[in-house]
């Protein structure tokens, strides 16, 4: 659905796959990437029209997850029943990695605000995955947060990461400098689940399912 943002009012919608979850637009704000979790595919949308573009996009099963690097060339999407991690050239429209390895039951996805790391919420791990996108491979041993991690933030500057813990009703912060936890996790509502984080990186909100 795309919602107009000066009457608050519904726009259009506009035909995916089967049940879409994760969306994500491009840094220049042209296209809208969804992951269909039913389809196992990602759809490429045209804001300029508010159509699709092509034929969806074969992925992982049930990919959920979507993030676009900073420079708009590369979309990563998570696979939570692969375990793994599909990254899309955006100039093409086709898969380049079909499956990078992660933990079990990977959801949130958040790429760093300079496109060298890219973060990996493992719900079933209860850890983070981290993609060195020059590579494509995972780096480090993975970070221990909460019981299922499942939304991921960066703050502005990149210096901080943060996680939903879903069935700890907690919110664990991440120094992005050395990848570690900073002090205890956060006490947050029920099962939270989607996180962002204000322009300034001042305020972080959370919504609690």
């Amino acid at each position: 659905s795309v919602i107009n943002t000066a009457t608050s009012t519904v726009a259009v919608h506009i035909a995916v796959g089967d049940s879409p979850y994760g969306v994500a637009v491009s840094p220049d704000g042209s296209r809208v990437y969804v992951a269909n979790t039913g389809s196992s595919t990602v759809s490429v949308i045209d804001t300029a029209t508010n159509t699709v573009i092509g034929s969806p996009i074969p992925v992982g099963s049930l990919p959920t997850g979507v993030a676009v690097n900073p420079a708009g060339t590369r979309v990563y999407v998570t696979n939570q029943s692969s375990d793994s991690v599909s990254v899309i050239d955006t100039s093409t429209n086709t898969v380049v990695v079909a499956a990078i390895p992660v933990g079990n039951t990977p959801l949130g996805v958040a790429i760093n605000p300079a496109g060298t790391r890219v973060y990996v919420a493992n719900a079933l791990s209860n850890n983070l995955s981290v993609i060195d996108t020059s590579t494509n491979t995972v780096v480090g041993a993975p970070i221990a947060v909460g019981s299922t991690p499942y939304g991921i933030a960066f703050n502005p500057a990149g210096t901080r990461l943060y996680v939903t813990n879903l069935t700890s009703g907690t919110v664990s912060v991440i120094d992005t400098a050395n990848d570690t936890v900073v002090g205890a996790p956060i006490p947050i509502g029920f099962e939270p689940i989607g996180v962002a984080v204000t322009p300034d990186g001042a305020r972080v909100y959370v919504a609690n399912a």
